[in-house]
């Protein structure tokens, strides 16, 4: 593929490729920004889209990233055992500031800081999955067992 990736989805290629994985992002031409419209643009099932999730921590005011499947809906009250306190929503500025992404399309790696993860284990029942990566036109292919290498995060029961 020789076509030229937008700066963003520039940035998660090479993020890729720092880890070893030899991933190719794709720029398509339909909205990917929500997991149904990833999914049909794709010509996948909704859960194999992986959601990257930004979520604030109440107390701390930290970033936590939640990566799930498509189809399911992150318990909160899950995440909040898992991190100790209060969990919050986090507005468009907090995720750009955060991960250097805008909602629709942010990848589970490539971010401007670390941020404490947790993976949907419902996503590892998929030979292959789709990750957003860096613009609502993004996505590329990988296998579920890449994510906790990725990310750094841990695999837990999120809903």
């Amino acid at each position: 593929m020789s076509q030229q990736l937008s700066t963003s989805a520039q940035r998660v290629q090479n993020a890729l490729q720092t880890l070893g994985l030899s991933v190719q992002v794709v720029e398509l031409p339909d909205s990917a920004r929500t997991a149904i419209e990833a999914a049909q643009a794709i010509g996948c099932q909704v859960e194999q889209i992986v959601k990257s999730l930004v979520f604030k921590a109440k107390r701390s005011e930290r970033p936590i990233l939640v990566v799930a499947s498509g189809s399911n809906r992150v318990n909160e009250k899950v995440i909040e055992a898992e991190i100790c306190e209060p969990l919050g929503k986090a507005d468009a500025a907090f995720v750009r500031q955060h991960t250097g992404f805008v909602i629709g399309g942010v990848p589970p790696l490539g971010h401007s800081e670390v941020l404490e993860t947790f993976i949907d284990e419902d996503l590892f029942q998929y030979e292959e999955v789709w990750a957003a990566a860096g613009t609502p036109h993004a996505v590329f292919c990988l296998k579920p067992d890449d994510l906790p290498r990725m990310t750094g995060g841990k695999v837990v029961k999120i809903k």
